[in-house]
């Protein structure tokens, strides 16, 4: 709709210009409109037409045509509409270079043509105010496209914002998973060893195996169908595991695993907890694949503003059932868990057993925390 508009401005403004400035006998009187006029009027605007794909030679028409419009007499006003809007999209269409030429070109065509050729020769005053109206153009289009440029940017950066936090939510996912897999997998897979290794000379203790294989399975469905919710639209974007869970997870490893607490619990962010319990449950993880039977401590202590997680065994009674199948990424992952909350991990054998301990940094209490010992 561009160039209908810019062609009706452009036809009927200078109609209605031309009634101040076409003065019979006046020599300084412009022409009046003719065919050739009606028709130079109209070529510009068509001429925008084609002002995104050939941007550069719209421009430079539309100036030859203003300026022969111009030369042969008629009147102005409108008529400079269609060489505004060809600078301006030149500009925002990245030709400069062309449309800072196109605008020298007509300022120059301006100082000749009222200099040499009209009988009243105009002076600095003109040329400047012909000038000043050309920067003006410009400058409008060049703050009209860097701000187009600012929102195009602030757009890209926010666009690469949400790709990266999509990224570590699958990270984070992708960690929860295994966390989860890993743990219940590998309990289930040691007491079905332990249920095929008994179920001929003690049944009963193998009935025990069983139920605990049924419960574990049961648990990690659970905690799968929660992580996997979190990929709904409407459902929370964090995993919900956290160390009001920690006694369900300490029970499930079994009756060799006992809980320690020193200081004062208190509510900590979820990320916290959420690092503290996946750390907790890869460490026990690591004693059934690799010390089965082995008796573990999981101690919490609670500081002023640090949180210390302490998982120790006494060191394997038996071979591990799942100790043939390497080290995987266990600790590695544990210890990115720490990392990323500025806090440490340490893990190595300790004694006849295997220690790991993790600090992580919390808000600092309110008050002293006096030292409790809770089995």
């Amino acid at each position: 709709m561009l160039p209908l508009l810019a062609g009706m401005a452009q036809i009927w403004g200078t109609m209605a210009a031309q009634r101040g400035q076409v003065h019979p006998g006046d020599p300084l009187t412009r022409v009046p409109l003719d065919p050739l006029g009606f028709l130079l009027l109209s070529l510009g605007p068509l001429a925008l037409s084609a002002r995104r794909a050939h941007p550069v030679l719209t421009l430079w028409s539309i100036v030859a045509l203003t300026a022969f419009y111009v030369y042969r007499g008629y009147s102005y006003g409108p008529v400079f509409l269609s060489p505004i809007i060809a600078i301006f999209n030149a500009v925002q269409l990245g030709h400069r270079r062309a449309a800072y030429l196109a605008g020298g070109a007509v300022w120059l065509f301006f100082v000749a043509y009222t200099t040499w050729l009209l009988p009243h020769r105009e002076g600095w005053f003109h040329h400047a105010s012909v000038g000043a109206i050309i920067l003006v153009v410009l400058t409008v289009a060049e703050v009209v496209r860097a701000r187009r440029d600012q929102r195009a940017e602030r757009e890209r950066v926010s666009e690469e914002e949400s790709r990266r936090q999509a990224s570590e939510e699958r990270l984070s996912m992708a960690q929860e998973l295994h966390d989860v897999l890993g743990h219940s997998i590998s309990l289930i897979h040691v007491q079905a060893s332990t249920a095929l290794h008994l179920i001929d000379d003690h049944p009963e203790q193998a009935r025990t195996a069983l139920a605990t294989i049924k419960q574990a399975s049961k648990d990690v469905l659970t905690e799968m169908r929660s992580l996997l919710g979190v990929l709904r639209d409407d459902a929370p974007r964090a995993p919900t595991a956290d160390l009001s869970q920690l006694d369900e997870l300490i029970e499930r490893s079994g009756p060799d695993v006992t809980k320690r607490v020193t200081g004062t619990p208190r509510p900590l962010p979820p990320g916290v907890e959420r690092a503290a319990y996946r750390i907790v449950q890869e460490s026990l993880t690591n004693v059934t694949k690799h010390a089965p039977g082995a008796p573990a401590t999981v101690t919490l202590a609670y500081g002023h503003d640090r949180l210390t997680v302490l998982v120790e065994d006494g060191g394997a009674t038996a071979p591990g059932a799942l100790a043939g199948e390497g080290g995987g990424n266990g600790i590695p992952g544990m210890r990115e868990r720490a990392t990323a909350l500025g806090g440490t991990l340490t893990a190595g054998p300790h004694g006849q057993g295997f220690r790991v301990e993790a600090v992580l940094p919390i808000p600092p209490a309110a008050e002293t925390d006096p030292s409790e010992d809770t089995e």
